[in-house]
């Protein structure tokens, strides 16, 4: 019995943020995003939840990652091929900076370290009046798309 309770404890625990996957390319280059997908559940995320000028693990339990199978640009930057910690700081006004770090196996953003970095770009959020409910990646055929809350996130790569 305490078994059986152990699993649907953690069955449903596991289930508040599951771990999901996109994946695309863009022109050669194969991408691939694995993240954590929490729910905004009626919380104020943006200034509540996820601190504005805060670095934040850009999704749920075990870091956010981004891989290309080959170097790319972003946002006019060159960024090696990799798997990268992806990180996002949102801002109040003004633009919002995305973080590919080397550090890619990490849980949260607790052991960050901006020396780590590897790129830093910054990028222009927009608002839509619709809400994303659950945090949601993709790949469109010129970036990467990131949708939570009312934020929309694009980050061409090239």
């Amino acid at each position: 019995l305490l078994l059986a309770l152990f699993f649907v404890v953690s069955t449903s625990c596991a289930q508040k943020s599951p771990r999901k996957e996109a994946k695309g390319s863009v022109k050669e280059v194969q991408i691939v995003i694995d993240y954590g997908a929490p729910s905004v559940k009626g919380r104020t995320i943006w200034g509540g939840l996820e601190k504005y000028g805060q670095v934040w693990r850009a999704g749920a339990n075990e870091n956010t990652t981004i891989s290309f199978d080959k170097d790319v640009k972003i946002n006019g930057n060159t960024l090696a091929a990799g798997k990268y910690g992806f990180f996002i700081i949102p801002n109040e006004s003004g633009d919002w900076v995305a973080i590919f770090n080397k550090k890619n196996d990490a849980w949260g953003s607790y052991s960050y370290s901006e020396a780590e970095d590897a790129l830093r770009v910054k990028v222009k959020p927009e608002f839509d009046t619709e809400v994303q409910e659950q945090l949601m990646y993709a790949v469109d055929n010129s970036g990467i798309v990131f949708a939570w809350d009312k934020a929309r996130l694009h980050l061409p790569v090239e």
